[in-house]
């Protein structure tokens, strides 16, 4: 069934994405263009990203809060750089009021409800947040200010993809004040990490921490950090960020307090955000194309039991068992009673939506004591002790935890290639793809060149790498360290 729906990776890798999306009940098109709906299975994987994010920004100190949609636009004039980046990406709204039209066709907008000031539908945050933190932040004692929020944006994207890129999408930003320079950049790297370490502990998906160039930055910050991944078709995903802002909006924003030598002082500020962009690097990294696999930290149903032919009240009192053992040990698991649909149907169904570990459950079983356990990341299916099944299924999530991870991280390591000249640069992302490590010059104008005459960008200058003296590949000119070009979502 699922190989008959979902298109090879290896024939089209663009339809395999959309396919899996459709056909795993994650996510739909909507009437308004660019725009998704996100079906209650997707959501269930975003709230549980979400339930995580959440808790671990909490244990670092930091509080959630919620800000307008609508920010009037003289707000975002007010730094420079960060219009000039998000400009053309907005949303106006112009008018307050319809009414019915003079012909009695539906409605049109009233021309006289226009608004003295334009709203922007919310791009990006910081500077409603900002004009807000002029009046929360009086003195040293009102800082750090460590805010959180989880909202909707909207960017206007021309060309637009489910989770990946779409016209409004969901995510969190938080946005931060501090008394010193050393405090906001301290900050800053402490969110990278944290991103870091729910991509790989909890997504199962392997990424590089570095920096991004002053072309790549984000619009009105002193420094971007990053965190980028590798995708199955050999495209990079920049799967989170995080911003040292200065004092940028402070200064635009008039953000001051008085320090403990009683001298008035701007603050320094950060940024930082996820957004469900983070279910389409899950979607790349781990599915096949029997469909979608979910990490099992990640996964709304982590066990599912499927009576073989149909439930009885044998199997029934079974199946009771297990649960309750399961959901004991904190395990999410749904026993599928429905009698409309065959095992079969069921199973491919459960392989489609990834669902880590399948039990299959008949009276041939209950009469040898024992219990089929598929398990999805390698279809592997094993007979295993009715007795000793919840502490297998256990360790198992477990396993299949690491294995996703392992073997991402095989992957990304094999297409990572360190390359000295432009031809074997442009050879290697032709035949191979992948991050490519080379040296660059460190100009803009080097990076635009390069991206014009081979489509490929670079991601990050990383963080954990040490320095290495060489020549550009580009210009032969000086160069104090690699860096990680690739082509990118």
């Amino acid at each position: 069934m699922a190989k008959e729906i979902i298109t090879e990776r290896s024939v089209d890798y663009s339809a395999w994405y959309n396919d899996i999306v459709r056909n795993a009940n994650l996510a739909e098109t909507s009437p308004v263009r660019g725009c998704m709906v996100i079906k209650p299975y997707g959501f269930g994987i975003w709230e549980k990203m979400k339930a995580q994010l959440d808790s671990m920004f909490k244990e670092t100190g930091h509080t959630n809060a919620y800000f307008p949609l609508f920010i009037p636009k003289s707000f975002l004039s007010k730094e420079a750089q960060h219009v000039e980046g998000f400009a053309k990406e907005c949303a106006v709204v112009t008018h307050h009021r319809l009414m019915n039209s003079p012909d009695g066709d539906g409605v049109v907008v009233d021309p006289d409800a226009r608004l003295e000031e334009e709203l922007i539908v919310r791009p990006t945050s910081e500077t409603i947040i900002w004009h807000t933190y002029k009046n929360w932040i009086n003195t040293y004692r009102d800082l750090p200010l460590l805010i959180n929020q989880w909202a909707n944006v909207v960017r206007w994207e021309m060309r637009t993809r489910p989770f990946l890129r779409t016209a409004e999408f969901l995510w969190q930003e938080g946005h931060t004040a501090h008394a010193t320079k050393e405090e906001a950049i301290e900050e800053s790297r402490m969110i990278l990490d944290l991103y870091a370490k729910f991509a790989e502990e909890w997504m199962a998906m392997p990424v590089i921490k570095g920096i991004k160039t002053a072309n790549e930055r984000f619009a009105g910050a002193d420094e971007t950090f990053t965190i980028e991944a590798l995708m199955q078709d050999g495209r990079a995903l920049q799967s989170g960020t995080s911003h040292f802002l200065g004092q940028n909006f402070a200064k635009a924003f008039d953000v001051t307090f008085q320090n403990q030598n009683n001298r008035e002082e701007h603050v320094w500020a950060t940024s930082w955000g996820v957004s469900t962009r983070l279910m389409g690097g899950l979607i790349m990294t781990h599915s096949d194309d029997d469909g979608l696999i979910v990490p099992p930290k990640l996964a709304p149903i982590q066990v599912v039991i499927v009576p073989i032919p149909k439930p009885n009240g044998e199997i029934d009192e079974a199946a009771e068992k297990i649960i309750k053992a399961l959901k004991d040990r904190g395990i999410s698991v749904k026993y599928d009673r429905d009698k409309k649909k065959r095992p079969g149907f069921k199973f491919n169904e459960y392989e489609m939506h990834g669902v880590p570990v399948r039990l299959g459950l008949g009276k041939r079983d209950l009469a040898n004591n024992q219990v089929e356990v598929a398990r999805r990341d390698t279809m592997e299916v094993k007979s295993v002790n009715l007795d000793g099944v919840v502490d297998y299924i256990d360790n198992l999530l477990v396993e299949i935890q690491d294995n996703l991870f392992q073997k991402a991280k095989l992957f990304r390591d094999e297409k990572t290639t360190s390359v000295d000249t432009f031809d074997d640069f442009k050879s290697v992302l032709e035949s191979k793809g992948g991050f490519i490590s080379a040296h660059w010059d460190g100009t803009t104008e080097t990076e635009l060149k390069i991206k014009e005459l081979t489509k490929a960008t670079i991601r990050c200058i990383p963080i954990d790498q040490e320095d290495e003296a060489g020549t550009c590949i580009l210009t032969g000119k000086p160069s104090e360290r690699r860096v990680l070009f690739a082509k990118a979502y």
